[in-house]
């Protein structure tokens, strides 16, 4: 076996860990790292698939899933802040309703 299957296993690993954590978890701050562990997996498999292929290809979609990921912290934080300071809580169960109480 060589180094391209640990690194996908490895790859594999650190996504199921971060769809566990989106699942099971009710902090929203929690489930936010949780996709970005899921994300960075990607990246790791992407970077590997596309360094045994020869290409750079990889590499280029890895660029755009690093800038989707900042984006997706950008607006998943100010959304937590305001929920938080809506609410009082982060815990997703509560927020059910948009309303104010």
């Amino acid at each position: 076996m060589n180094y391209t299957y640990w690194i996908l296993m490895l790859a594999l690993l650190y996504f199921s860990i971060g769809a566990l954590v989106v699942l099971f978890r009710r902090n929203t701050l929690i489930m936010l790292m949780g996709l970005e562990l899921m994300l960075n997996s990607a990246n790791f498999a992407l970077i590997t698939v596309g360094n045994v292929v020869g290409s750079l290809e990889g590499q280029v979609f890895a660029l755009v899933i690093l800038a989707i990921a900042a984006a997706e912290v950008a607006l998943g934080l100010a959304i937590v802040i305001n929920l938080y300071r809506l609410k009082g809580s982060a815990n997703i169960d509560e927020f059910n309703s948009l309303k104010s109480d």
